[in-house]
């Protein structure tokens, strides 16, 4: 099976929706989904994931189911030196500053976290995640998964950058403080795991791609950093 990760276009926060340049950066995406063939389409609630994904399920003629527990994560540091952020915008100097890299044991104990609902919240996309996932086949057992119903389906989950990179790390079984201080998904950009079959029994994801904003080019559409807080030029 090939997961595909996918953030929402331009978004336009305060009317839950896309910008003009988002809707641009959409339809640019469905043109290179229709060229790729998609079995299953899932989406968040969210109006900027439902109106980034409308156009790749209507090039593929497709309906979509919706998956309330893919919508952004409610995770602010309201008083930080830097402002208030989403948890995963906080700075990696930050992340990276101990004696010792943060591991996917004591990621949480991160002072700025302290308080938060950080660890509770990973738990239950966890969670979901294993729910989901063995509704499609694959069943988790510690690290990897076991294989219900061996399947070349691709699935396309219209997500958020947050969420995106929340599940990626447990996907992945990356310390989850790392994969937000060292990632950034761009709008309309694809995440590609492959669910790797060595053998006949047992699955284990696999990035092949991450970020992919070909499309974007293929468009002569310019990459815009929602998400970046510093210099990105």
């Amino acid at each position: 099976m090939r997961l595909y990760i996918i953030r929402h276009a331009d978004p336009d926060y305060p009317n839950n929706t896309i910008t003009p340049a988002g809707h641009l950066e959409a339809q640019a995406l469905a043109k290179r989904m229709a060229t790729h063939g998609l079995d299953r389409i899932y989406a968040s609630p969210m109006g900027r994931a439902q109106d980034t994904m409308r156009y790749t399920a209507e090039a593929l003629g497709m309906t979509h189911e919706v998956e309330e527990w893919t919508q952004e994560l409610s995770l602010k540091l309201e008083e930080t030196p830097y402002g208030r952020l989403s948890h995963w915008d906080l700075p990696g100097e930050v992340i990276r500053s101990g004696e010792r890299m943060p591991t996917s044991e004591n990621w949480h104990e991160i002072s700025y976290y302290h308080g938060t609902p950080s660890r509770e919240t990973f738990e239950k996309l966890q969670a979901f995640s294993d729910e989901f996932l063995k509704r499609q086949g694959f069943e988790r057992v510690g690290g990897r998964y076991r294989i219900l119903k061996k399947t070349q389906d691709r699935v396309a989950v219209f997500c958020h950058g947050g969420f995106g990179l929340t599940w990626l790390a447990h996907l992945l079984e990356i310390p989850l403080s790392l994969v937000w201080a060292g990632f950034w998904m761009p709008p309309s950009s694809v995440t590609t795991i492959l669910f790797d079959e060595r053998s006949q029994d047992w699955a284990t994801p696999r990035c092949i791609g991450f970020g992919d904003v070909s499309h974007l080019y293929e468009a002569g559409l310019p990459v815009r950093p929602r998400g970046i807080i510093a210099n990105f030029d």
